[in-house]
């Protein structure tokens, strides 16, 4: 009798729901679990399930009572459905257990936090890790921050930013792939699964993803966050919103609106987006949830008050609310006075209990609470080995005129710049789940390469910035090394270690908080300290590198111009300090590429490399009654796809399988690259396809295939792309997704600039 009393009381703790054997995926089962839950809910537990709120202020200690925190009483009542930013396995299964043991209806808490690359091991920024073009390491590092994240209690990440950028002085270019769509796509999908799983959710290492920001921010108006879009519908379907599609077909559980106004309607209360486009159209089944307090900025936009943003928002397609309390306060008084609906109340909270219901949670509320994975998942030997071996694949070495690279591990070598000994900066932005003082700084990593083989001298050289008063916003109290000397003593002391050194290696460029949210720049330059003293270490004439740090595309013709070697290393983690010392001494050879062109200068900006036909090209500069500029032409510094190596890799001639292509056949494109340089490099081969006769106005090229491929010194390999009648199809006029006979331009390459062509026929 006390065996069967133990067993029915644990069926009444958890409502029933893990008496019942294991959950079905059938849609079907979840169906009866989720309306036989809904049937018995009130109308605040409902609304409950849509309000996400931060839990800071419920997790200040470990020994939580319901009498500590209005959030945990809340709790308690069903009124909470998620939280943000409680960190702490410990501190969350006690949130937990408030909700499924003390709670009316036990139903469990999503628990989210944004980080966009990595937890506690960091990894390098996302536009850095798109500058791989490999697939499997993205999809590596996305799993291994679900590991650490649900290690640590979380079950919810705000990942992957999709969002397409082509004006970089937006700060959040950083968050993303950058400007292309197809690029963008394949790697929202690695990102999905390796948060998700496949299947998803199988296991306590699989974490809810939510794709964001729905819709087009990365296109604000002048790149300035929290802003203005305004395109063609044409526009939007060909080149902005392919990657958010590509993450709802990768079965993402989640998807966030953007802060933006699109055509008018802010984001988070625009119905064609988040019902006909994303729900209608694309078979979205998961939640939408607003970003940070989003739904109140419906107000500032100037569409109405708290009330008014509520239901319009909720209406629109908006399931979860994230700190902005309008639905907490107002859906029962609009559901009173009948501007809502008890359906669209039920239909936002049937999606949010579905994905708890896919993830597991009904089944096991602990199912991320395991305490003692914390000692062993997180911040390991082997994941900090990985983010190392990855951080070394995101380099992009942009100019090696003189061969100076890889270094020599001999003589004097002069480390310069404020960012050589700058331990948080390696992070960059969002980097803050992690302890921002693991990271060894650039300083201790070369140390340790070279160990007695040659002598390491370091100064700072200058200021990280123009203005020191500037100091506070962009460290947010990041514990950045502090020197008070005057730029001209820094530069004299500079100047004389140089005098000493065989080799100088310049450590400049952004800081870590210069790029990110509220980060937009109006001046793409290296700050003027750095790029004084960058002058000055050029003028003593001796073997030069600069390693630049950044999270954007920086305006560096000077640098480009003046200086024989660049090695750009973005923001790379946590374990920046050894791999760019594995890259700079030849340990690896670098393969990283650009996803986002860089302009000459501000004013080209935007300077993307897949832009539409004209009526009038400039094909030089300069040319009168041509659409380019009076003071420079209109190629990037940098373009789309550019990355060099320390090896060389030479191009055939295009092989085509047949240049006719007929309805539903394919076609195939052959190439053969030869390493003709002395060292084993990988090389990414891009296909782009260029349609010459078409309805509308297209772009010049657009990439639609690539392949990373090892060769080495002296081998050859063949690269193959089936072209196929997807590749060819876009949005028309009408928005009608076609593709259309006629000829088509075929390019292999190098990069957007650097490639061998020929034509096909579709008919």
């Amino acid at each position: 009798m006390k065996n069967i009393f133990l067993i029915l009381n644990f069926c009444l703790i958890f409502n029933s729901i893990s008496c019942t054997s294991e959950y079905s995926s059938d849609n079907a089962d979840m169906d009866r679990f989720i309306s036989d839950l809904i049937n018995r809910m009130t109308l605040e537990e409902k609304i409950g399930q849509l309000h996400l709120i931060s839990g800071t202020d419920a997790i200040s200690g470990e020994d939580l009572t319901s009498n500590q925190s209005k959030i945990l009483q809340e709790i308690k009542n069903g009124k909470i459905g998620a939280l943000i930013n409680a960190k702490g396995v410990k501190k969350i299964r006690n949130l937990q257990k408030i909700a499924v043991e003390e709670s009316r209806l036990k139903i469990p808490l999503l628990f989210g936090m944004d980080f966009l690359h990595g937890y506690e091991t960091i990894f390098p920024i996302p536009l850095g890790m798109a500058a791989s073009w490999n697939m499997d390491i993205i999809k590596e590092a996305a799993h291994i921050a679900a590991v650490e994240a649900s290690a640590d209690g979380l079950n919810w990440i705000y990942s992957p930013m999709v969002d397409i950028a082509r004006d970089p002085r937006w700060g959040r270019i950083a968050e993303g792939a950058g400007e292309d769509p197809f690029i963008g796509g394949e790697i929202a999908k690695a990102q999905v699964n390796g948060y998700q799983g496949e299947p998803a959710f199988a296991n306590n290492t699989n974490i809810l993803a939510c794709v964001k920001h729905y819709a087009l921010y990365g296109a604000s108006e002048a790149g300035r966050d929290y802003s203005v879009v305004d395109m063609s519908r044409q526009r939007m379907f060909n080149d902005y919103l392919y990657p958010y599609k590509a993450a709802v077909d990768a079965g993402v559980g989640s998807l966030m609106s953007s802060f933006n106004e699109v055509n008018g309607i802010p984001a988070t209360a625009n119905k064609w987006l988040l019902q006909n486009v994303l729900r209608d159209q694309w078979g979205f089944d998961g939640f939408v949830v607003s970003d940070y307090a989003a739904i109140n900025d419906i107000i500032r936009f100037g569409l109405g008050d708290s009330y008014r943003a509520a239901t319009l928002a909720l209406k629109a397609g908006t399931d979860m609310d994230m700190e902005s309390y309008a639905y907490y306060h107002n859906l029962k008084k609009a559901l009173d006075a009948r501007d809502i609906s008890i359906q669209e109340i039920e239909n936002a909270c049937r999606r949010i209990l579905e994905a708890k219901y896919k993830m597991g949670l009904f089944k096991n509320p602990y199912k991320y609470c395991d305490t003692t994975r914390y000692l062993n998942d997180i911040y390991t030997e082997k994941h900090r080995n990985i983010a190392r071996k990855i951080a070394s694949e995101t380099f992009v070495l942009l100019k090696n005129s003189k061969n100076i690279l890889p270094l020599k591990k001999t003589g004097t070598i002069a480390l310069i710049g404020p960012h050589g000994n700058n331990r948080p900066n390696m992070l960059g932005s969002w980097g803050w789940p992690s302890d921002i003082n693991k990271a060894a700084t650039l300083l201790e990593g070369i140390k340790k390469a070279v160990g007695n083989e040659a002598k390491i001298m370091y100064a700072r050289g200058c200021q990280p910035y123009e203005n020191m008063e500037h100091e506070a916003w962009l460290s947010l109290s990041k514990d950045f090394e502090k020197d008070r000397r005057s730029d001209s003593e820094l530069l004299n002391e500079a100047l004389m270690i140089v005098q000493k050194a065989d080799v100088i290696i310049a450590a400049l460029g952004e800081s870590a908080e210069m790029s990110g949210e509220s980060s937009s720049r109006s001046d793409l330059n290296i700050p003027e300290p750095q790029k004084n003293l960058l002058k000055e270490l050029s003028k003593t004439g001796k073997p030069l590198v600069l390693v630049l740090f950044t999270g954007r595309p920086l305006t560096i013709s000077w640098e480009n111009e003046n200086l024989s070697t660049i090695l750009n290393v973005w923001f790379p983690g946590t374990e920046a300090a050894y791999a760019i010392p594995d890259v700079l001494f030849g340990k690896i050879n670098p393969s990283g590429k650009l996803t986002a062109s860089w302009p000459q200068n501000t004013g080209q900006i935007p300077v993307y490399y897949n832009i539409k036909n004209v009526s009038k090209p400039m094909d030089k500069w300069f040319q009168k009654f041509r659409s380019g500029y009076l003071d420079v032409n209109n190629e990037p510094l940098y373009p789309f796809g550019y990355g060099l190596s320390y090896t060389n890799f030479d191009y055939g001639e295009i092989k085509l399988s047949d240049t006719v292509m007929k309805n539903n056949e394919t076609i195939t494109a052959s190439i053969e690259i030869t390493n003709s340089g002395k060292i084993d490099g990988y090389e990414t081969v891009q296909l782009y396809i260029s349609d010459l006769v078409a309805s509308t106005v297209r772009p010049i090229k657009e990439l639609k295939g690539f392949e990373k491929i090892f060769i080495k010194a002296g081998e050859s390999k063949i690269a193959n792309f089936k072209i196929t009648i997807e590749m060819l199809k876009f949005y028309n006029y009408n928005l009608e997704y076609i593709y259309e006979p006629g000829k088509f331009k075929l390019m292999i390459g190098k990069n957007s600039k650097d490639f061998k062509s020929t034509e096909f026929t579709l008919n």
